[in-house]
This record gives C-alpha cells, sequence and structure tokens, in this order.
C-alpha cells in the first residue's frame, strides 16, 4: 500500500476458496445475446485492500465481468482523479459508456447491465431487506469499523503519516463495534446467509470490512456472536469473497512497487494509466 503500509500479522486469514476469479468474461454490451461484440474491459479505480472496491470485485467475478484496475489509495491520487470524483473516494468505474463514482451506484448498474446471475433475492421482501443492509454496511458499518479502527490505527500512521486517534479506535473496537456486531448477530436468522441460501449483494457489502477490522485488531468473538463468525468464515470459504480477500491481505504486506504484482498473481490486468500519486491527503469528506 502506497507510503509504507506493510502489514505482516500472524493472523493472517488461510486460503479458502480456490476458484478462478475471472470465469470467460462476459460481453460488455447490454446482456448477454444482445450481438455486441466486447470492447476492452471495464477498468475499476481503488485498491483492492478497500473493502468498497471488493464489493464490486466480487460481483464481477460471479457476472463473468472481466476488469481492469489501477490500484490507488483514495487518499494519494492525483488532482486528475477529482474530475471523476469529487468525493476523492474509491472506487470508481469506467468503461464504454459510463463514468461512475460510489458503489453502490456501481453496484446496480452491474445488475441492470449484466443480470446474470442476480446479485439479489427475487423474492421482494427479501431483496428490499437486502438493500437495507446494503446501506447499513456503507453507513454505520464502515464508519466503525473502517472510519473508527481501521483509519485510526492503520490509515492515519501508515498512509497519511499523522499519529491516530487512539482513543477513537479505542472506542470503535470496544464500545460500537459490538453494538454492530450484535444487530448482524440477530439479522442473520437461521440461514447461512444474510437473506437466503445464497450469498447476495448484502452480503458482499457488509463482509469486506471484517478483513480491514481484523487488520487493526477488531474482531468478534465466537462465544459471543457464534452466527456472525460462522458466516464470515462462510463467506471466506464459500464463496470468492475468500479470494479477493486473499489477494487484499497480500497487498497490505506488499511496498507500493509490489502491489501491481501482487494484484496480477491473482489473475488481475493492472491499468495502463493511473490516478495514483502526490501527496497524501484527505477528501472533502474523509473520517477523522
Amino acid at each position: 500500500m502506497a507510503h509504507g503500509l506493510r502489514l505482516l500479522r500472524r493472523d493472517r486469514p488461510a486460503p479458502r476458496h480456490r476458484g478462478d476469479l475471472h470465469r470467460r468474461p462476459a460481453d460488455c454490451g447490454r446482456g448477454a445475446g444482445q450481438g455486441r461484440s466486447r470492447l476492452s474491459p471495464p477498468l475499476l479505480i481503488g485498491t483492492p485492500i478497500s473493502p468498497f472496491v471488493r464489493k464490486i470485485l466480487a460481483p464481477c467475478a460471479l457476472k463473468g465481468v472481466e476488469v481492469r484496475i489501477d490500484p490507488i489509495v483514495a487518499f494519494v491520487s492525483n488532482d486528475a482523479f477529482s474530475d471523476l470524483n469529487p468525493l476523492r473516494r474509491i472506487p470508481v468505474w469506467m468503461d464504454d459508456e459510463v463514468t461512475l463514482a460510489d458503489s453502490s451506484v456501481i453496484l446496480q448498474y452491474l445488475e441492470e447491465r449484466w443480470p446474470e446471475p442476480s446479485i439479489w433475492p427475487v423474492d421482494l421482501a427479501q431483496r428490499a431487506r437486502a438493500r437495507w443492509l446494503e446501506e447499513y454496511a456503507d453507513t454505520r458499518l464502515a464508519d466503525v469499523l473502517l472510519g473508527h479502527v481501521f483509519f485510526e490505527r492503520i490509515v492515519r500512521p501508515h498512509v497519511l503519516g499523522e499519529e491516530g486517534d487512539l482513543e477513537r479506535a479505542k472506542r470503535g473496537s470496544e464500545t460500537l463495534a459490538p453494538e454492530v456486531f450484535g444487530y448482524l448477530e440477530r439479522q442473520l436468522g437461521d440461514g447461512p446467509f444474510l437473506c437466503g441460501n445464497q450469498a447476495c449483494g448484502a452480503d458482499y457489502a457488509m463482509a469486506p470490512a471484517f478483513l480491514n477490522a481484523r487488520a487493526a485488531r477488531c474482531k468478534p468473538k465466537r462465544d459471543t456472536w457464534p452466527k456472525l463468525v460462522a458466516w464470515l468464515e462462510r463467506m471466506e470459504a464459500e464463496t470468492l469473497l475468500g479470494r479477493l480477500n486473499e489477494m487484499a491481505w497480500a497487498m497490505l504486506a506488499a511496498p507500493p512497487a509490489e502491489l501491481a504484482d501482487r494484484m496480477r498473481a491473482f489473475g488481475y490486468e493492472a491499468s495502463d494509466r493511473s490516478w495514483g500519486g502526490g501527496r497524501p491527503r484527505r477528501g472533502p469528506m474523509s473520517w477523522g
């Protein structure tokens, strides 16, 4: 990761899902069978270390949508990146038709342009519930696990070169995170995933942040939140998120010059152009 972030920890996740992250690439038209030739793979701007980037990569892999990646850190992006996203956040999606910022917008675009297989439940009520849980993942879960814990313990000292607010991180991990964990424990019910028997957009929005929290020494305990821990293990073992988490962890442990090579080892092509560089800085809506 940029500016010397190297996290070599003993509790790195064990390799789980060994399937290819790329199936046969989908046609880059509006859907299968509409006769358009496949154009250059879409570009996803943002490091897979970001949970919001993995939230997009998992559905891409499921749908067979091949992507190139510019693995930048939002805090270390050049001035031109502001033209793509004035909030200076990742991910940003670019293809032959659109440039989109915000992971939820991108997720819905993927579903509408490449509808099969769907990442949302068929049942109307369950689909609405899944979208609520995706919203919760992007707001409250992200604020606690990423904004309070990962940002203060990892991003501020290792990326921005600042002293992290350890009291804020402690409050996040010891007070706020248990509240979030308890809510998710109740949402899981008796099913294997959040909204039924298959992982959906809610699962792929929610689970990636837990890897970043683990890197910052915050994770749920099995004896207190057994359903939550079992669900996280299931996401690692039974979905493509396990392989994506392996890639993210490998990139966390890499110096900046090796990020693209670590990504290629997992089957992803790096973009020819990068929006990275410049001095580390916050965006207009950054945590802290």
